[in-house]
């Protein structure tokens, strides 16, 4: 065989092999491109970020420059969503600042570590499950209220400091260039992607603003104004704090709050990211990654973290579609802090804020304004409060509150929908066939369905149109049964599950037993006749 027909075969056995590797899930050269170009851009949104949020939690700002290290690999690697970003976040440092200024750094590392843990419980225990109860309208609010959030962060970019050393707004020349350098950027990020998507739009933004700035000499304000980041590996430090129940009052706290917001934030992220990526599931794999995370890291010096809509908007964006792009952003962030700090120190921050820009642009659900006229009041209402909460409070009251607002609106509504349709079957039966769902809030409506005087010797409730809910349900059916059985006439109860039977039962009340009787489970037993509970369904 000649030499060239050997090559030919080995080339064909290698596009062959190659060919199979991608049909089994190996990213092409480009694809791995893309993610490593994604992850570079992220990382150059970090660290202003990074150093930010330290300042506000009260500490040094390689200790959120680790947390944004640590937390991001470790949540890239094992995460339940491939292209989300996480590290040290806002939302999370202005919980840490009464705790960093009255009892010190250390607290917060074991803070950070109980922190975790609590995190990790919350996986086992699959609690991730539950963001589905978030409805729509909250996560609409949820992503209008953090893009204001993250808009508003950006302002502080346009401060410098004055004479007195106090921070004050740019006037002048200084403020004509910042902005007309963040225009240029978001320019560029705008057009670019319209050109070719050989590389991301952000990056080639930050690049090209950054040379203009470095080739002309323009003073704006840059990433080594802020602080620092030179640094060197993050060390294993086990906190210096006693080990007695004392401690534990102080941060079991905070510990708890921190859990809950870092959870709440991450897996809304979750789902946003997984709606534009066409990803679903990993809400309980997402918990034990943070926990993870937050666990390591409070041993090695960082202020903990958790999932930053910002960066994962750029990173999927740019096209981070894999878990490539999140290692590759915690390494180029470390790479950052080792070995090319006085490079990252001279980009410009107007650069960075019209990458943040364009994500706020991108973020906010412009949508939401169009649907208002077309959806009900009380969806609307919901969009708004939790927007205006998010943006005055923080994103983990706002969620709370807009699923309990939500709530109360479902329960009122499906309060208003019991009804029932009465009519003779005998000369002396009469019988009720309910609808709508009987639980507390429609127990009231349900009582006045009945004509217990002037009905006749003997009454039949159907409840194959309705669902029996929970004890204020149970206690209303023997309520009703009570008032007929006080005024001489008989009762039965028609088409209950098999659940109502057994506790229905116990008070003595005339079951009549169907072939086609429902089969669900109540919120919670309870026996009328001992007044007691049971084991919930």
């Amino acid at each position: 065989m000649s030499s060239s027909s050997t090559f030919s075969a080995f080339a064909e056995r290698l596009s062959v092999g190659l060919q199979n590797r991608r049909n089994k899930g190996f990213p092409s050269p480009t694809r791995i491109k893309t993610e490593v170009l994604s992850g570079l851009t992220v990382a150059l949104a970090l660290v202003p970020e990074a150093v930010a949020f330290a300042f506000v939690a009260g500490v040094h700002p390689l200790v959120g420059l680790y947390a944004a290290f640590i937390v991001g690999l470790i949540t890239a690697l094992f995460g339940g969503r491939p292209g989300m970003i996480s590290g040290a976040t806002g939302a999370l440092a202005v919980v840490m600042v009464s705790l960093v200024s009255q009892h010190g750094v250390e607290y917060l590392f074991a803070t950070v570590v109980l922190m975790g843990i609590l995190q990790i419980l919350a996986g086992i225990f699959r609690l991730g499950k539950f963001i589905r109860l978030v409805p729509h309208p909250v996560m609409l609010g949820f992503v209008n209220g953090l893009a204001i959030v993250i808009f508003m962060a950006q302002l502080s970019q346009f401060k410098v400091p004055g004479p007195d050393g106090t921070q004050v707004w740019m006037q002048g020349i200084p403020l004509v260039l910042t902005l007309a350098l963040v225009a240029l950027t978001m320019s560029i990020i705008w057009v670019l992607p319209k050109l070719t998507k050989a590389i991301p739009a952000p990056l080639a933004g930050i690049g090209i603003v950054s040379c203009l700035v470095l080739a002309l000499g323009i003073d704006v304000p840059n990433v080594g104004d802020l602080a620092s980041i030179k640094g060197g590996l993050p060390q294993f430090h086990i906190p210096v704090i006693p080990l007695n129940l004392e401690t534990l009052q102080i941060i079991l706290p905070y510990a708890i709050i921190l859990a809950a917001i870092g959870l709440i934030e991450s897996l809304l992220t979750l789902n946003l990211v997984g709606e534009i990526t066409g990803q679903r599931g990993g809400a309980s794999q997402e918990c034990l990654a943070q926990g993870a995370a937050n666990t390591v890291t409070g041993f090695f010096g960082g202020m903990g973290g958790c999932a930053m809509i910002g960066q994962s908007m750029i990173n999927v964006k740019s096209g981070g579609r894999m878990r490539i792009s999140g290692v590759s952003a915690a390494l180029f962030l470390l790479i950052f802090i080792l070995f090319a700090s006085s490079l990252i120190e001279q980009i410009p921050l107007a650069a960075l804020v019209g990458v943040m820009f364009m994500v706020v642009i991108g973020t906010f659900a412009w949508n939401s304004l169009t649907i208002l006229r077309r959806i009900p009041l009380t969806d609307a209402l919901v969009i708004f409060l939790v927007t205006i909460v998010t943006v005055a409070t923080d994103l983990a009251i706002a969620v709370v509150v807009g699923v309990i607002v939500s709530a109360l609106a479902y329960s009122w509504n499906a309060s208003k929908r019991i009804s029932a349709k009465a009519y003779m079957s005998t000369k002396d039966t009469r019988v009720y066939q309910i609808e709508g769902p009987l639980f507390f809030g429609s127990t009231d409506g349900f009582a006045e369905l009945f004509d217990i005087k002037n009905d006749p010797n003997t009454v039949v409730v159907d409840f194959m149109g309705s669902r029996v809910v929970d004890q204020s349900a149970l206690q209303a059916i023997e309520d009703l049964a009570s008032k007929y059985e006080a005024d001489g006439k008989k009762l039965q109860l028609r088409h209950l599950s098999q659940d109502c039977h057994s506790l229905l039962n116990k008070a003595g009340q005339l079951m009549v037993d169907s072939d086609d009787d429902p089969d669900y489970g109540l919120v919670v037993d309870y026996s009328i006749k001992t007044g007691s509970f049971g084991n919930g369904h």
